[in-house]
């Protein structure tokens, strides 16, 4: 027996049929793609409570999270730093879903922060004792400056340059060293105090260190101690 022809509505959904199924395809996978919007959001967020410590005036600047990705909703999302890394400057910020499933994606930023920082005001020679007139404070982006660029004077007065410095460059923690209080060879004062007693005795320093640094004392009988080097060429050991 001959099967009835198809009618032409018939003939018109076979040859559609595929290309519908294809689009419902890419319906479902669009559907279940992760909105970029919350995960930025996630990024911001985070930044922003990683930087609200910083000096100066913050600006962050989230990437792009790519629109069209593979993975799936997520409705807990988590933002975070790798170990050794911090919000500063050009950054990469992970983020992983909790919930309803597990994955991880990257999001470059930017953290942007002006404020003040110090820079030499004249000259320095290696050696030299850093005074108030050497240094000034200039207002420009931080993140462009070395990561131990200094912005107190007091971080930089009565410390020593370590290198030769050019005037107007940026000062950094790395660029100087404490005065020392004791120089190794040098005959020293040891005070060693303890409840309701202070004995005084001459020594020489076996080590140069700075006020508040530890520093090694050979004593006139041959004895060896340890203690906290003071300006003024004095060790103080406090005893239990």
């Amino acid at each position: 027996m001959r099967s009835p022809r198809p009618t032409p509505t018939q003939r018109l959904l076979t040859l559609l049929l595929p290309s519908l199924l294809v689009l419902l395809v890419v319906a479902g996978n669009a559907q279940a793609r992760q909105d970029a919007a919350p995960v930025r959001a996630e990024v911001a967020r985070f930044l922003d409570l990683q930087t609200r410590s910083l000096p100066g005036e913050v600006r962050i600047q989230v990437g792009e999270f790519a629109p069209d990705n593979a993975l799936p909703p997520c409705v807990q999302l988590e933002a975070f730093l790798p170990p050794t890394a911090r919000a500063w400057g050009r950054v990469s910020v992970g983020v992983r879903c909790l919930a309803p499933s597990t994955w991880s994606a990257w999001v470059p930023a930017e953290v942007r922060v002006k404020g003040l920082y110090l820079v030499t005001a004249v000259p320095l020679s290696a050696g030299q004792l850093v005074g108030p007139a050497d240094v000034r404070r200039e207002a420009g982006e931080l993140t462009a400056q070395p990561a131990d660029v200094l912005t107190d004077p007091a971080q930089a007065v009565g410390q020593v340059a370590r290198v030769a410095l050019a005037g107007g460059r940026p000062l950094a923690a790395s660029h100087l060293r404490l005065q020392p209080a004791v120089v190794q060879g040098q005959p020293v004062k040891v005070i060693a105090r303890g409840p309701g007693f202070s004995v005084a005795n001459d020594g020489v320093a076996l080590s140069s260190a700075g006020d508040g640094q530890g520093a090694q004392v050979r004593l006139a009988n041959g004895q060896v101690v340890r203690g906290v080097a003071r300006s003024g060429g004095f060790v103080e050991i406090t005893l239990p």
